[in-house]
């Protein structure tokens, strides 16, 4: 998949898609196709199970531990009931590394760490478990300008290795450097779906407020 496509909305309905993606709440009705094929998600180990990683806008680490703790949060590593604490902090290494991500020490708490660094993680986390779809919810928010150009890269090399990338965002400027694909929902309708190349910010403004271009 070496396409993005980007959500944007104004009012509820994403957070609601959201969660049907990642198996945590069940559909009212539709069809949910993966490789063209109907799929049930039932519950979020069988959509992580079909390759779909969730990035929720909190990111979901916990703030007092370390870096290796919340990248193997919930999946440690351990033998004869000893955590692999070197094992685990190696490997979360060489999965940040291979993402080009920068992280000083693997040892202090994430609260300590800056915004980017923090989304950095759970997204090295989301390719460390095999995602195939990466389901994300305003990646740059609350991010300075540089984290946020670090973060784009960080999209656009994942888009490189064939990772498929659901990017929610109401930054309009995210919707024109990320996404190869458009799709505007208002009050929990689609209104359209085209190539970012087709269309104009104004475009995409009208289509949120008015519902139409």
């Amino acid at each position: 998949m070496r396409w993005l496509v980007l959500l944007d909305t104004t009012v509820p309905g994403k957070s609601t898609l959201i969660k049907i993606l990642s198996g945590a709440i069940r559909k009212d009705s539709g069809t949910i196709l993966i490789n063209k094929s109907p799929v049930d998600l039932a519950g979020p180990k069988v959509a992580r199970n079909l390759g779909i990683e969730t990035i929720y806008q909190d990111l979901a680490l916990a703030g007092n531990l370390d870096v290796t703790a919340n990248f193997f949060l919930g999946n440690e590593k351990s033998r004869y009931f000893f955590l692999k604490n070197n094992s685990m902090r190696e490997e979360a290494k060489r999965v940040l590394q291979e993402l080009k991500i920068r992280i000083e020490s693997y040892t202090v708490p994430v609260d300590f760490l800056s915004g980017g660094q923090r989304q950095a993680i759970a997204i090295g986390r989301a390719i460390y478990n095999k995602a195939k779809v990466l389901v994300m919810d305003e990646p740059t928010a609350a991010l300075g300008i540089e984290e946020t150009r670090r973060v784009g890269e960080l999209i656009n090399q994942l888009k490189k290795q064939d990772v498929g990338i659901f990017l929610i965002s109401h930054d309009i400027h995210d919707v024109f450097d990320f996404c190869d694909r458009i799709a505007i929902l208002k009050n929990g309708e689609i209104v359209e779906i085209c190539r970012s190349t087709d269309v104009t910010k104004e475009d995409v403004i009208s289509m949120i407020i008015k519902g139409a271009r």
